[in-house]
C-alpha cells in the first residue's frame, strides 16, 4: 500500500463519475475504465480531497462530520492509502 503523505494535500483524480446507489457510490474512472465501489464515508473523504486540504487535517473533519468522540486517524489513513492505490487519488 501506498503510505500516506500527511503533509501533502490529496487530489481526487480528475474525471470520476459518482453515483449514489443505497449503501454508497459507484465511482467509474474513466481514465482507468474501473468501477469502484465506495461507502459513504470514503466518498465523503474522496470528495474532502481538493489539493486544498492538507492530510492530515482529514481525520479531524471527519470527527466534526460525524460527530465521533475521537478523530479517526487509523482508518482515515487505511482509507487513503487504498485510494490511492486504485489510482482514485493523486
Amino acid at each position: 500500500m501506498t503510505p500516506v503523505d500527511w503533509n501533502s494535500c490529496p487530489r481526487a483524480a480528475t474525471g470520476l463519475e459518482i453515483n449514489v446507489v443505497a449503501d454508497g457510490c459507484v465511482v467509474y474512472d474513466p481514465s482507468l475504465d474501473r468501477v469502484h465501489y465506495l461507502n459513504h464515508t470514503a466518498v465523503v473523504l474522496l470528495e474532502l480531497c481538493t489539493g486544498q486540504v492538507k492530510a492530515s487535517d482529514l481525520p479531524e473533519l471527519l470527527q466534526a462530520a460525524y460527530n465521533l468522540p475521537d478523530a479517526p486517524v487509523t482508518e482515515v489513513a487505511g482509507c487513503l492509502e487504498k485510494l490511492l492505490d486504485e489510482g482514485l487519488l493523486h
